[in-house]
């Protein structure tokens, strides 16, 4: 009798303990995506963000909800403000706007960013190998160097190098300010235009043109958004764009050696996912960084300017445009 009643207790036992184990795989999770502005890199980005968590088993429609808010117009305090008030698990900001707004919105949810150049300077961390705060993630800060020496080799004769972004965007003029360095550095003159919005895309883009040899472009959110207009007035006088990323290229500038933002993205999800199953702590998990880089070449646009891109450069791009 008493072992059988041994066995009636482990039997019970264990199936509590099954039940326990299902409702924790049950465990419904929410997460919200600020990214306020609409462009191809920043979408990319977003993709595999979602695409990441998919994979880490955080699967929309089955055990997770996100909420998008993609910028068109929209203050991004008050989608930030909204989204935090609708009750999330933990947030993604996409780009540094994003990524402040939603800092500004809660110090308690946990905020994984990406697409953020330079988190320190923008004061989403105290520190990027222990940020102190409830922010972590991924920041796609170029390696500037090798950025540098790819626009020498696609124009080697290159002597003037204008540089064109968004005064407003603290990352953007952080880039400016290493690109100006790195440039002179090599004996290269540099003129640098600042826009403070769309608008003064077509305008700037074109007086510069008139200035220099080639124009390079931070990864700046504004230069992103309206790059197809920038593209035409630099072509207008014969000038090419070297851009900070691949979206920027798919859109007409003529290349890049930079970020996968796609893959930036799910670098993200990776780090989102072990703060959603408790394994990590933002305020603890080092800021990270994309470390293998891809050449990006739009085919049309070298056609259309007359541009020979060495043929070691060509077999190792993605290429637009064919």
């Amino acid at each position: 009798m008493k072992k059988i009643l041994a066995l009636i207790l482990t039997f019970a036992l264990a199936s509590t303990l099954l039940i326990g184990c299902g409702s924790s795989d049950d465990t419904e999770y929410h997460v919200g995506i600020l990214q306020v502005m609409d462009h191809p890199a920043l979408n990319a980005a977003t993709e595999g963000f979602i695409s990441g968590l998919a994979d880490e088993g955080f699967v929309r429609g089955e055990n997770l909800t996100i909420t998008t808010n993609i910028g068109g117009g929209t203050d991004a305090d008050q989608m930030a403000a909204e989204m935090v008030a609708s009750g999330m698990d933990l947030m993604l900001g996409n780009s540094t706007g994003s990524s402040q707004a939603l800092q500004r919105a809660t110090r308690d949810i946990p905020i994984v960013f990406t697409s953020v150049t330079n988190p320190l300077g923008s004061g989403l961390v105290i520190d990027n190998d222990a940020p102190g705060t409830n922010l972590t993630g991924m920041s796609d800060r170029p390696n500037f160097g090798e950025q540098v020496e790819f626009l020498r080799r696609i124009f080697p004769d290159a002597q003037t190098v204008g540089i064109i972004y968004n005064s407003g965007e603290v990352n953007s003029v952080y880039q400016a300010d290493i690109f100006e360095r790195y440039l002179t550095s090599f004996g290269i003159t540099v003129i640098r235009y600042t826009v403070t919005g769309t608008a003064d895309v077509a305008g700037h883009t074109t007086s510069l043109a008139q200035r220099v040899d080639v124009i390079l472009t931070p990864t700046c959110n504004t230069m992103a958004a309206a790059m197809a207009t920038a593209v035409n007035s630099a072509a207008a006088a014969g000038v090419a764009i070297i851009a900070g990323d691949s979206g920027s290229v798919s859109n007409g500038a003529l290349a890049t050696y930079g970020i996968n933002y796609y893959m930036l993205g799910r670098q993200a999800a990776a780090i989102a996912a072990q703060i959603l199953r408790g394994e990590i702590e933002p305020e603890t998990t080092p800021v990270q960084w994309q470390e293998t880089l891809q050449i990006y070449v739009n085919a049309s646009t070298a056609a259309h300017l007359g541009i020979n891109i060495p043929d070691d450069v060509m077999a190792a791009a993605i290429v637009f445009g064919e």
